[in-house]
């Protein structure tokens, strides 16, 4: 008897276009649902549960990625997986991944590598960059930040670089909780080390998604947080250009 497969299915939130933030290029960025971590500024609160996330298949996904296949392609861009967390379905991941692939349209993870362990070789091997949220280098303000662990992220890191997949570091610069010199620098040094790290981008912390914890009716832990001047961004940048990282 023949075997039928399963379609493999996801739970996403949505999809959108971007240009210049979510990889090379203009991307389809699609928005996958559920995430392990509790991120303090996450500006997405409405990705973190499966549950409220839409069923849809990878053929479904990638019928709607076609529409603009040969757009993305002309405007040297592709596909950025984001969310939430992509690799909290590693499955449905490496199944768009691959049929990308397939169409000759690059890829992006943008993952906190919090569950790179979930990450298979073969998924990493359709996966041409990697945008890598590592959200402090101190231990202690990392949990306080994330809820998680830091090491599975440095791991995950180091399983990069040796599998040669191309790094972009995101930083996001929270006055209070990421601008601490030594941790800057303690991350800039681990950076230094690796040989796939293209660009750090040092992103300021924002308020834009305030307004989605109101709209959930729960509270927003940093809504009184000071969002970084120019000058203090600046000085983050230049850290890790001293470690001769390339840092926007």
């Amino acid at each position: 008897m023949s075997t039928v497969l399963e379609p493999v299915t996801g739970r996403i939130h949505s999809w959108d276009l971007s240009t210049g933030v979510d990889g090379p290029g203009t991307r389809f960025v699609l928005f996958v649902s559920g995430c392990p971590l509790r991120c303090l500024y996450c500006a997405n609160p409405d990705t973190w549960h499966m549950r409220d996330g839409k069923r849809a298949t990878v053929d479904e996904v990638m019928a709607e990625i076609e529409k603009y296949r040969a757009f993305l392609t002309t405007a040297g861009g592709g596909v950025t997986l984001t969310g939430g967390e992509a690799l909290l379905q590693p499955a449905f991941t490496a199944g768009i991944f691959r049929r990308c692939k397939e169409l000759g349209l690059h890829t992006a993870l943008d993952t906190s590598g919090f569950l790179g362990a979930r990450a298979t070789d073969g998924l990493l091997a359709d996966t041409d960059l990697v945008l890598l949220d590592i959200k402090s280098f101190d231990v202690t303000t990392y949990r306080k930040l994330t809820g998680g662990d830091l090491s599975p992220t440095l791991n995950f890191a180091t399983r990069l670089d040796r599998l040669g997949v191309p790094v972009w570091i995101r930083y996001v610069l929270v006055p209070g909780w990421t601008d601490d010199p030594a941790a800057v620098d303690g991350l800039g040094t681990f950076l230094s080390g690796l040989g796939n790290v293209d660009r750090v981008d040092v992103l300021p912390f924002h308020k834009l998604g305030a307004h989605k914890y109101d709209a959930l009716r729960i509270p927003f832990p940093l809504r009184d947080t000071p969002t970084p001047g120019p000058d203090l961004t600046e000085r983050v940048r230049e850290q890790f250009r001293a470690h001769g990282l390339r840092a926007l």
